[in-house]
């Protein structure tokens, strides 16, 4: 059976942590932040940890299961 090949698109929006958690940034953070409230757009700026469910789907995905 042939390896599974890595989804790029992915492997370059998450980031798998030390601990196997996995790391993204989020949505509507490009432009349009005049609209936003200062603390939306406070909490747009941190990073989001993936909730645990989809963590083993992502990693099979990135190769990094």
């Amino acid at each position: 059976m042939p390896k599974m090949k890595t989804h790029k698109g992915l492997r370059k929006r998450v980031r798998v942590t030390a601990s196997g958690k996995i790391r993204y940034r989020s949505s509507f953070t490009g432009h349009l932040m005049s609209g936003k409230s200062g603390n939306r757009r406070r909490r747009l700026r941190k990073p989001n940890i993936l909730n645990s469910i989809l963590q083993k789907r992502i990693r099979e995905a990135i190769g990094k299961a």
